[in-house]
């Protein structure tokens, strides 16, 4: 399974860095992949969370019976497993390859940050919905906007961390 993971990451890279020429002499390839990857798995769940909104949910409260679950926090609930499976395997398998960290590590890592991720997420969607009044979709793509910035600085300097550069860390201090 892992060889089909990182021969899929491959061609991913290939059709990524086929983009990235006219970036070359001003964004560093890792940054492009990260916004390229980042913005298609970005894209995948906004359009994931606007079909599971409108057409799933119904843009309906959902009742569990000892908790009603208001639609725009369900419709996030349901797209997240989905969305956060592509993100790592593109995290990992295309973006942050460098890293020698091990893959159970770096899943650990990876849902700990998405931990925050979804923290920000509730607490914008809330807020953008419930107070400002804006719409759920328009919402949801404001807060992700906000998560993005949190999202890569985690992921870049926490979760997929070169042995070398964790080993440099330790011996400065």
């Amino acid at each position: 399974m892992r060889t089909i993971f990182e021969k899929t990451g491959q061609f991913v890279i290939n059709v990524v860095d086929w983009f990235y020429f006219p970036f070359l002499h001003f964004l560093p390839r890792e940054i492009f992949r990260y916004a390229a990857t980042g913005g298609a798995n970005t894209l995948f769940d906004i359009t994931l969370y606007f079909i599971f909104y409108r057409y799933i949910i119904k843009m309906q409260i959902i009742e569990l019976g000892f908790v009603a679950i208001s639609p725009h926090i369900a419709a996030f609930l349901l797209v997240f497993p989905i969305t956060f499976s592509t993100g790592f395997f593109l995290a990992k398998y295309v973006t942050f390859t460098s890293s020698e960290l091990k893959g159970r590590i770096q899943l650990f890592r990876y849902l700990l940050t998405v931990g925050g991720s979804i923290v920000l997420n509730y607490v914008f969607l809330k807020f953008f919905v419930e107070y400002c009044g804006l719409y759920a979709t328009l919402s949801k793509i404001l807060t992700t906007l906000l998560v993005i910035v949190y999202s890569y600085l985690a992921q870049r300097y926490f979760t997929f961390k070169t042995g070398k550069k964790l080993l440099a860390m330790r011996t400065k201090s």
